[in-house]
């Protein structure tokens, strides 16, 4: 009698599937494992962006506004230590890693509220069971199998234990795909024509060529002729590097393929926006400027932070809120959110009039807008500005009535 459903299928690899494994440096191949720079790219793109976010515990208070919690010890956990081995910079971007890489990325909750320790899970050995028979529990549920090579145990976890985040590539809303494997051929292409430039380095940019001869030499011969011929080509004699002597009767007709006219160029740079696409990374983050400007470029910093961050952070939030904190907690308005300021800082001038403009509207006293600025509070400076000019929308009129009225 079957106990779980498994929710990762997995299923035989194929020659092609290997290929693409060794290309992307998780199988056996000793080659250079970035060899499709693109995909990197986007990887360590999106690390650092969830990186650099600093992630806050806040409560909503009951005037309406929102002060950081950091009297509760979980805001340690999350904003500068998650566990004893890793600051919180590289933990979450590993975990942004791990997300983007294997479509799924497991956080094991150790500890009780509020001396809390986040733990990563390696996502290649971690596999996710519903127990639909309800053998371990009264109600079906999610349980998390992890088998660590280096153990070789058997870890079960409940669905609360863990903090799962995935991809938005998910059809089901429990397991997510990894980009890679969606654009499977794609990345292989990528990697296709880097290894081919590369070839063509190795050969000093010469192509095959026809050469003709005259007489009937048998296969071993042949070949040790047409050898001789090619270490003159590619340079590998070095006594003689520009010459290649031939025997009378003999002629050499090259077959060049010129990289524009197979317009390898404009093929590649296609094929990494392709994979940029994927990922939600906008074209001058991978270093395409063709079509770039300033104005643009801001633009698009913008709308990767809009499509592409956001998502992202809010799942973090999201799965962070209703894992971590209590339901009582929850009630009294505690929350977590990112700090996206770091992300789309401005420049010292737009931060400047950005700053004064909250300043003098009501929105930041003097020593919040100090603060944003890691200046020390000034005495006096706690106080809201505001223009005299303005009223209230209720009194709206109130200045064209008769005085006697």
């Amino acid at each position: 009698m079957r106990i779980f459903n498994r929710k990762n299928k997995s299923s035989a690899q194929t020659p092609g599937d290997i290929k693409i494994l060794d290309m992307l440096g998780l199988g056996g191949y000793s080659g250079d494992a970035l060899s499709e720079a693109t995909y990197f790219a986007c990887l360590r793109t999106l690390s650092e962006s969830v990186a650099k976010l600093p992630l806050r515990l806040l409560k909503n208070e009951k005037d309406g506004g929102v002060s950081s919690a950091r009297e509760l010890n979980l805001y340690g956990a999350l904003r500068y230590r998650p566990n004893p081995y890793m600051s919180a910079g590289t933990f979450w971007g590993t975990v942004e890693n791990n997300r983007n890489h294997h479509g799924n990325a497991y956080c094991l909750i150790t500890g009780f509220p509020p001396n809390i320790q986040l733990w990563i899970l390696e996502s290649e050995h971690v596999e996710v069971w519903f127990d639909d028979k309800k053998i371990l529990s009264e109600e079906p549920a999610l349980w998390y199998i992890y088998r660590p090579p280096r153990t070789g145990k058997t870890y079960k976890f409940r669905n609360e234990e863990i903090l799962h985040f995935k991809t938005w590539a998910s059809f089901d809303g429990i397991m997510g795909k990894p980009v890679r494997e969606i654009l499977r051929s794609t990345v292989s292409g990528g990697s296709t024509s880097q290894k081919l430039l590369n070839k063509l380095y190795d050969n000093g940019f010469t192509a095959k060529m026809v050469v003709q001869y005259t007489g009937n030499l048998n296969d071993g011969s042949e070949k040790a002729f047409a050898k001789v011929i090619e270490d003159y080509a590619t340079g590998k004699i070095t006594e003689v590097k520009s010459v290649i002597p031939i025997p009378i009767g003999t002629s050499i007709t090259p077959l060049n393929i010129k990289l524009t006219d197979a317009q390898f160029i404009e093929l590649r740079k296609y094929t990494a926006l392709q994979i940029a696409a994927a990922f939600g990374i906008k074209p001058d983050q991978i270093n395409d400027y063709d079509k770039s400007s300033y104005s643009s470029s801001e633009a698009q910093r913008l709308g990767f932070y809009v499509d592409t961050i956001l998502p992202i952070i809010k799942q973090y939030e999201e799965e962070i809120a209703y894992k971590l904190l209590e339901e009582e907690k929850l009630k009294q308005g505690y929350h977590v959110k990112f700090n996206v300021a770091s992300l789309l800082r401005a420049s010292l001038k737009e931060q400047m009039d950005a700053l004064a403009r909250a300043t003098t509207t009501g929105i930041y006293t003097p020593n919040e807008a100090r603060a944003y600025l890691d200046l020390p509070a000034k005495p006096g400076g706690d106080k809201l500005f505001f223009n005299g000019s303005n009223i209230p929308v209720e009194m709206a009129g109130e200045q064209y009535k008769k005085k006697e009225d």
